[in-house]
């Protein structure tokens, strides 16, 4: 099974599937707590790392805060479109890789 990408963040949504069946606000409502290395085990790393760039993260505990770090972060399996997917909370925003 190849590992899930970035797919989009909920602020990007496209707004005609944020409450449709299935859609947006399904997945996060159905969604179940997982570890941080759960959600390692099945998204892409360079994906992520891009993301947690993008997002000011440092690479290092030594240079600043990382994202495995940062306890305001939550991890979680769903389904969208009837798709299994993983996503991440960061400052109530969801970001989905799918």
């Amino acid at each position: 099974m190849s590992k899930l990408t970035y797919h989009n963040n909920c602020v990007g949504w496209p707004e005609h599937d944020v409450h449709a069946e299935g859609g947006l606000c399904e997945m996060i409502d159905r969604a179940i707590d997982i570890t941080r290395n759960t959600f390692l085990k099945h998204v892409d790393r360079e994906s992520l790392q891009n993301l947690e760039e993008s997002l000011g993260y440092d690479k290092h505990p030594k240079q600043g805060l990382t994202m495995a770090g940062d306890f305001h972060v939550s991890y979680h399996r769903s389904k969208l479109h009837g798709e299994t997917v993983y996503f991440l909370k960061h400052s109530a925003i969801e970001f989905v890789f799918a």
